[in-house]
């Protein structure tokens, strides 16, 4: 009969003595015996189960059910492994001895399993996963990430992401010790990509990317995907627009929480420090960059002014502000003319041109129309360049 202090002393005596492949009285069990010992394994399991459950309901500090739970835990994952241990060398998979350690190690998972269902919060996430389990946690988890791969379109880059950090997780587990806490964690983020519905990565902080932040998945590919991203979204805009739209990214991300007692990769920093910190980096940047620049425009329009007025040597062209604008933005960023910027190249050339109807010219109006330009705008510029070509191959 099962001792009342120790649920687990018949299980524990059977695998660690009787069924020990050390013991030279394992060779004469029978047939039959091996038969009553699958009996009382199933008897037995049940009576654990309703064991533990009785005696740590029983309790009533919670520091009295962790050191229980956690007790009990360790134990299993240890008679478990020895189960796994002592299989590896039996070789004949069909002999009763196989069949009777097959039953052990699914009884002793049910066991396992109750605890962890029943007791989690009471355990230690940092405990070494047991065998058995690792092994059924990595199907599941390569069954789901199989099932994300069919999501993921070729744009996708993203999923593309998790799904490399994931596998290469994956393959980590042969070789080191894999903790709780980890496996826990990459259920966990699967989970919540698998409950958006549809994965859109062209907008920067989109559904997935909240879930990715709020997960702490910290993978050094993730967060220079962020930092990328961003500075995709800005590399048309003048500085001073830059700044005001990074200003604006700062604030979103900002907003999207973070756990901070969880992290895909421990040994780097939480990816809110990690991305805020390149936040105010780039800001501080950008902002001595346009305080140099304004320093420079100033200087170029002192020594303008003290050039006497630019008005008796402007160039009159036949075309609208807008026109102008659009022609003037393409010869920049096509780098036919080399400035130190845009904002630059549209300072010394517009004070010097007019137009039909407007004598004096704003660089800083004429800069603006070139991003907001009408398709009429944009036929006529093609067509005054159409006219240059024809001009040229007439020479």
């Amino acid at each position: 009969m099962m001792n009342k202090i120790y649920p687990l002393e018949w299980f524990d005596s059977l695998i660690t003595q009787t069924l020990n492949i050390n013991n030279p009285l394992l060779k004469k069990f029978s047939k039959q015996d091996f038969i009553i010992i699958s009996e009382h394994i199933e008897k037995e399991s049940k009576n654990i189960q309703n064991a533990l459950k009785k005696e740590i309901f029983l309790l009533r500090k919670k520091r009295e059910v962790r050191l229980q739970v956690r007790k009990y835990h360790s134990t299993i994952v240890y008679l478990l492994d020895t189960v796994i241990e002592n299989q590896k060398t039996i070789f004949q998979d069909t002999s009763e001895l196989s069949i009777v350690f097959n039953l052990l190690r699914s009884k002793l998972e049910e066991i396992l399993s109750l605890v962890e269902n029943r007791f989690l919060s009471y355990l230690s996430l940092d405990e070494r996963v047991p065998i058995t389990y690792l092994m059924l946690s990595r199907n599941e988890l390569e069954m789901k990430l199989r099932k994300l791969s069919t999501k993921a379109s070729e744009s996708s880059i993203i999923l593309k992401i998790i799904i490399r950090n994931l596998s290469q997780f994956l393959k980590s587990f042969s070789g080191k010790k894999i903790t709780y806490r980890q496996l826990l964690y990459q259920k966990e983020l699967l989970k919540g990509i698998k409950n958006i519905g549809c994965i859109n990565d062209e907008i920067i902080f989109s559904e997935i990317d909240k879930v990715l932040i709020e997960k702490n998945f910290n993978s050094a590919e993730y967060v220079d995907y962020i930092i990328e991203q961003i500075n995709s979204e800005l590399e048309t805009e003048p500085l001073a627009h830059r700044i005001t739209k990074l200003l604006f990214f700062q604030k979103e991300f900002d907003r999207i929480y973070s756990n901070e007692k969880v992290s895909f990769d421990p040994n780097r920093s939480n990816i809110k420090n990690v991305v805020e910190n390149w936040f105010v980096q780039e800001i501080n940047y950008l902002n001595k960059k346009l305080d140099i620049e304004l320093k420079v425009e100033q200087e170029d329009v002192a020594s303008i002014k003290f050039s006497g007025d630019s008005t008796d040597n402007k160039l009159e062209c036949d075309l609208s502000a807008d026109q102008i604008a659009l022609i003037l933005r393409a010869a920049d960023e096509s780098r036919i003319v080399k400035a130190r910027s845009m904002n630059h190249f549209f300072k010394m050339i517009v004070p010097y041109l007019s137009t039909p109807f407007k004598r004096e010219l704003s660089y800083q109006s004429v800069r603006s129309k070139s991003y907001n330009a009408e398709e009429r705008d944009k036929d006529i510029a093609v067509q005054t360049l159409e006219r240059l070509i024809k001009k040229i191959n007439s020479y």
